[in-house]
């Protein structure tokens, strides 16, 4: 007789599906297993939860749990019967439970395949998004356990219900039967249940750090009694702000009899406020911050921002406590900023929120700035000041425990008040997803991007997150693949912001020059050259240039449609008695604005020298507030042609030579030449902002390429690539994963294998990619047979490793034409290099000739797959001449990975040679990217070397690794990160 399901053994308590995930209005909440010692909390979730909503769940009156009723919803093995909480506070706000089922709708234990699910949430709680998290977890667990499919009975009346299952995103079916709605669910991941899943995982990371963000009221615990200090600096700067909404000030040390402090309400603990609160910034010594956090869960704060140091960044002791200080305040539904951080800005006028350390809060603008570093943050500030920009918003998260860069820009995605997020950050706790957060938002703003700690290896103190082996030089290829603006410094992260916060997007790389000084235009033409910009010979005004000149020409360089962006040189005026005039910067900012108001959209930057008061007056003239249409007045509109140009101005032309092209570019892939300008680009839209000014012409045209290179890949990004469909036809993905499971079935190691040369060639094989065969050699008759099979000419080579692909040690052999060749080829070898044995060689036929290059796919734990190409030998070897893409891989990802290696013009008939055939090239790396997609399991494959000819390509060698997949953080249902 088949056991009842009470008397199935019971498996291990399943502690990985435990999580913590953020709810749709921004709290967060646990996810769990039930468990025998829940018996109490489920009572008194029952107990609260209405009897409206108790009929729902069980088709009648069931006004309370009977005995057998708790013991059964808390006694689960954890595969055919599981039950996951939700909890806040530690108490249950919401449960869901499947039983396996067989076809006749009974209990059964596996083959089956299907399983009967139930919701509850409490009345309290409901609107939240608790049951689609919980559907999201509870479908995870089933496919884990084996089951395809749910089924769930649902009245009519409980549409609640009916939606969470309608607006999942899974393959369902429905039908009416016996009064209720039966309902089944296919738990395969669709693109639909994913963009579901992730549209809403963005909504509700994006209102977490809103509500951090925007607060109706503030509590500053350990605010001093005295002045000075970290918390009464935090409460002087938020009243010195004028935030919009109740302020207290807390203090446990406080007399009894202290009602007020700087003139706000103080009291000695949390518990003494009658109102709600909303956010708290806790500044008190670290051993004292958990009982602040727990004053705060049991009030309702909604979150925190943790200045207090003394975590992980003082070792491993202090990394344990920052733990579980995050575990403390998550069990609350709190989020927290820090600790050891800085503070958070808004500059929203109903907000006006500066709870932070930095003494001024930054004007008013359209950049939002988030760091992990609060000197970092300072300097930013200090910078952004002083060249007059402004802010939207602000967070120094200081170790970066829970809130994180992701969150930032799943707020700055979204937020109206923003138009260019700015990061400084020194680690990546979840790679994967900060590139597709990245990519998205980098869609509709700008990201720019510092990265500290690019060499070092190790992640900096108090970051307590996984750390990434792959190179920086990879990660920069990768962000850039997003649509990230990467750049080396702060001061670059700043010239870019305000380029790109201030003026529009550039249609194109061609830049128009003109100023006052032919050495300085000079100076700007090089530099735009260095960074790849298609500069027009500058216009010199000459030094006796007025600032009507200089509006009239910049007029007329903003009307001429040849050029797509604008660069004003300018030094100091010299007057009558042949001293400079360094205060006339206010008329010359009134100038070029003005010109700016009735020119077309596109960018303007300026270039001074010594000229006194210009940055500033460019941005009183202008600011970064929100974008207004452009209109033109009548005295606004460009002079006449023949009025445009002042007088003396002269074509400051370097020699033909200097701007002559030395080889032939790589020419853009189709879709790059063709992209329409639609409503979308970014071109499409204006906005009117400041002007900004740079004192350098390199970092001027370094923001300018920046700029003109994130335009391009907003345009193609409008037009996403494809994995072209002829890749269906001639890819077996069935019969490569019987290999790869066979494989690894006879693997000793449990961490993988290597595949032998036949063994990888199998496996390549079943993807279309032919490696051509390369047969042992042990001895010179062997070779001498082997060359009779494949027919001469030949190549003898070694596949040591230590020798392997290295012809300059003289390890290969090439077009060896007979028989007696080989067996002199095959002497030489042995007398240079050593025995046979040492040696291995090998015979291949001769390959087409071509341009060696080598591909390569690897897994990185954090990063994921990376597919990378390059030359082979000393180009990508010495030089690191390599380009990368994330897999999966599109049309277009193939294209720009061959193009966009610093040797690519060898490829494309560089001094005269014969182009190779680059579109075999880009369907190799395409078959290549779909085989480490489809299999994770293949965690390295390099190609070397691949012999790209006029005519296709070879594949002379291949080295292939199988291991078990590494857990992948990007995939499965939501949940924080647990550092």
């Amino acid at each position: 007789m088949e056991p009842t399901p009470e008397q199935r053994p019971h498996h291990a308590y399943p502690d990985h599906w435990e999580a913590d995930v953020v709810l749709r209005d921004g709290g967060t909440a646990r996810i769990r297993p039930i468990t025998t010692d829940d018996a109490e909390r489920l009572v008194s979730f029952y107990e609260q939860v209405s009897d409206e909503s108790k009929y729902y769940r069980f088709f009648a009156p069931y006004p309370r749990l009977s005995d057998r009723d708790v013991h059964r919803f808390t006694h689960h093995d954890y595969v055919d019967r599981v039950g996951l909480a939700v909890t806040i506070g530690g108490e249950f706000i919401g449960t869901v439970r499947y039983d396996r089922i067989d076809d006749t709708g009974r209990p059964a234990s596996a083959p089956a395949d299907e399983a009967e699910v139930a919701f509850l949430v409490q009345d309290a709680h409901q609107g939240r998004g608790v049951a689609s998290a919980l559907l999201e977890h509870i479908a995870a667990v089933a496919r884990e356990r084996g089951i395809r499919r749910f089924a769930a009975e649902v009245l009519p009346a409980n549409n609640k219900m009916i939606k969470v299952f309608r607006d999942g995103g899974y393959t369902q079916r429905r039908s009416f039967e016996d009064g209720s709605v039966h309902l089944t669910l296919d738990l395969e991941p669709t693109e639909k249940s994913l963009a579901v899943q992730r549209g809403r995982e963005q909504r509700a990371e994006a209102r977490s750090v809103q509500r951090l963000l925007a607060p109706g009221s503030v509590a500053v615990i350990g605010t001093g009694r005295t002045p000075g200090g970290v918390g009464r600096t935090v409460l002087r700067n938020l009243l010195a702000a004028g935030y919009t909404g109740r302020t207290y000030a807390v203090n446990r040390a406080f007399d009894e009899g202290l009602a007020t402090l700087d003139g706000v309400p103080a009291h000695r603990s949390l518990g003494e406020i009658d109102e709600q609160v909303d956010l708290a910034v806790i500044a008190v010594p670290a051993h004292r911050v958990p009982e602040a956090v727990a004053d705060c869960g049991e009030h309702g704060v909604q979150g925190l921002v943790v200045l207090s140091a003394g975590y992980a960044e003082r070792g491993a002791e202090g990394r344990e406590l920052q733990r579980e200080l995050v575990r403390q305040a998550r069990s609350y539904g709190m989020r927290i900023i820090g600790p050891n951080a800085f503070g958070i800005i808004n500059t929203a006028e109903t907000v006006r929120l500066n709870a932070s350390l930095a003494p001024e809060s930054p004007a008013r603008g359209r950049i939002g700035l988030f760091t992990q570093s609060g000197a970092i943050g300072i300097a930013l500030l200090s910078g952004l000041h002083r060249r007059g920009a402004g802010l939207s918003s602000f967070i120094s998260a200081g170790n970066r425990a829970d809130v994180s860069g992701n969150d930032f820009l799943q707020y700055s995605f979204e937020d109206p008040d923003t138009d260019v997020a700015l990061l400084y950050l020194e680690s990546l706790g979840n790679p994967r997803k900060f590139t597709r957060l990245a990519r998205r938002t980098a869609a509709v703003k700008p990201v720019v991007v510092v990265k500290g700690a690019r060499h070092s290896g190790t992640n900096p103190p108090g970051h307590a997150v996984p750390v990434s082996r792959i190179p920086d030089t990879t990660v920069s290829a990768l962000m850039r693949q997003a649509g990230v603006i990467r750049v080396d410094t702060v001061t670059e992260m700043v010239d870019a912001g305000l380029l790109l916060a201030g003026q529009p997007l550039p249609a194109g790389p061609r830049v128009a020059i003109l100023g006052n000084s032919e050495s300085l235009g000079l100076l700007t033409y090089d530099a735009c050259l260095a960074e790849g910009l298609r500069p027009r010979p500058p216009v010199d005004l000459t030094t006796a240039a007025s600032p009507q000149d200089f509006r009239d020409a910049l007029a007329e360089a903003l009307a001429d449609g040849t050029c797509d962006a604008v660069i004003v040189t300018a030094i100091p005026w010299v007057g009558e008695n042949g001293e400079a005039e360094t205060g006339d910067g206010q008329v010359l900012a009134e100038a070029l604005t003005k010109a700016v108001a009735g020119g077309s959209a596109k960018p303007v930057a300026v270039v001074h020298v010594e000229i006194g008061g210009l940055a500033e007056a460019l941005a009183a003239a202008s600011s970064t507030a929100a974008p207004r249409p452009r209109t033109v007045t009548p005295a606004a509109q460009p002079r006449a042609a023949t009025t445009a140009t002042p007088a003396r101005a002269t074509t400051a032309g370097p020699p033909a030579a200097r701007g002559a092209a030395t080889a032939p570019a790589p020419p853009a892939t189709p879709e790059a030449a063709t992209a329409p300008e639609t409503a979308t680009s970014p071109e499409a839209t204006p906005r009117a902002g400041r002007i900004p000014a740079y004192p350098a012409a390199e970092r001027a045209v370094r923001a300018l390429a920046e700029a003109v290179k994130y335009a391009q890949w907003r345009r193609q990004a409008a037009v996403p690539g494809k994995i072209p469909e002829f890749l269906d036809d001639t890819i077996d993905e069935a019969g490569a994963a019987a290999l790869i499971e066979a494989q690894l079935a006879t693997a000793p190691d449990p961490r993988g294998r290597s595949l032998s040369h036949d063994e990888a060639r199998a496996l390549l094989g079943h993807y279309g990619i032919d490696v051509r065969p390369a047969l042992p050699a042990p001895d010179p008759e062997a070779a001498v047979a082997a060359a009779a099979r494949l027919g001469y000419p030949v190549a003898l080579k070694t596949t040591a490793p230590h020798l392997r692909h290295r012809a300059d040690l003289g390890g290969v052999r090439l077009d060896v034409a007979d028989e007696e060749a080989l067996r002199r080829a095959y002497g030489e070898l042995t007398d240079l290099l050593g025995k046979p044995a040492e040696l291995l060689p090998v015979v291949q036929a001769m390959a087409p000739r071509g341009v060696d290059t080598v591909v390569r796919a690897s897994i990185d734990a954090a990063a994921g797959a990376i597919l990378s190409f390059g030359l082979a030998g000393a180009p990508s070897e010495l030089l690191g001449d390599t380009a990368h893409r994330l897999v999966p891989a599109t049309d277009r990802d193939a294209a720009e990975l061959v193009r966009s290696i610093r040797a690519a013009p060898v490829l494309f008939g560089w001094r005269g040679s014969a182009p190779v055939d680059t579109a075999a090239l880009e369907e190799l790396l395409l078959r290549l990217s779909r085989l480490v997609d489809d299999h994770p399991e293949v965690v390295s494959v390099a190609l070397e070397p691949v012999v790209v000819a006029p005519q296709g390509l070879t594949v002379l060698g291949a080295s292939v690794r199988l291991a078990p997949p590494p857990a992948r953080s990007d995939v499965g249902p939501r949940r924080l990160p647990n550092y």
